[in-house]
């Protein structure tokens, strides 16, 4: 029987290679990693990642996009001309983790002799997308756990209980997702256009060669060109940019420096999430 986590580098899925390595065993325990270009993955993440496995004595395996040296998620969609699919999850995801990831199994795992967990925890939003992880692999006759939101009995709260702290992107970002995550609402992209003007710059180029926006609403296509006057006065004004304030509070204070209307929160890839 393997225990295959999804092990996305982020704090929750790391907890659960602990819960799930000290119930089974590290030999029986696979920590599943898609291994992101560096710009768009923090270093940081990246070290996370590799100090949590080498206390545990698992090495991580990786399950990559073929071309992940050289390709970001902006490089990725440019090459299939687009950003999503009609009815489909973003290319982005569907080529840098799904994709492998079945694969993965394909190869690994063919006898389904094995449980897939993941790191979301007991809120609704996270009961939802656990719900709905548990259809998909049903489907595909995979088993599925979520220690985080069913295990009645914890061995661990937080990293830093065994000397590991947690990425340092915490301090901005709420998920360790991509850093110019496709799946991201503004108050992203904001934090981006302040932080990393190198994404902000890669993601209009993206946007530019597709002749698509990465944000669509009832308005129609949002494109981060006509987004940079608002940003603008927004950092000028001193809106802190951070995923750490609540959404609501955000847009309240912003509303305050520039009209913006109906913008709504937007879930994290499933896939990277934790």
């Amino acid at each position: 029987m393997k225990h295959v986590v999804c092990y996305s580098g982020g704090h929750s899925s790391a907890l659960v290679a602990f819960e799930v390595a000290r119930r089974f065993g590290r030999e029986n325990t696979v920590l599943l990693n898609h291994d992101i270009h560096f710009t768009v993955e923090h270093a940081d993440v990246k070290r996370f990642k590799a100090e949590v496995a080498d206390y545990l004595g698992i090495p991580i395996t990786f399950a990559n996009y073929k071309n992940v040296a050289n390709a970001d998620q902006f490089d990725i969609c440019v090459s299939e001309r687009g950003f999503k699919g009609k009815d489909s999850p973003e290319i982005c995801t569907s080529r840098l983790k799904t994709r492998p990831f079945q694969a993965w199994l394909a190869s690994n795992a063919a006898d389904r002799d094995c449980i897939i967990y993941y790191g979301f925890d007991n809120t609704p939003r996270e009961r939802a997308r656990m719900q709905r992880r548990v259809g998909i692999l049903a489907a595909g006759g995979y088993r599925s756990d979520y220690p985080l939101a069913l295990w009645m009995e914890r061995t661990i709260q937080k990293t830093e209980e065994v000397g590991i702290l947690r990425p340092s992107t915490y301090d901005t970002f709420i998920h360790g997702n991509c850093i110019g995550c496709l799946k991201a609402g503004w108050q992203h992209w904001y934090v981006v256009y302040c932080t990393r003007p190198d994404i902000w710059l890669k993601a209009k180029w993206a946007e530019d060669e597709i002749g698509y926006a990465i944000h669509h609403d009832e308005n129609g296509q949002q494109f981060l060109e006509d987004w940079e006057p608002r940003f603008a006065a927004m950092k000028a004004a001193g809106i802190v940019p951070t995923e750490i304030t609540p959404h609501q509070k955000f847009w309240a204070d912003a509303r305050k420096v520039v009209p913006i209307k109906n913008i709504s929160a937007t879930a994290p890839c499933e896939v990277c999430t934790g």
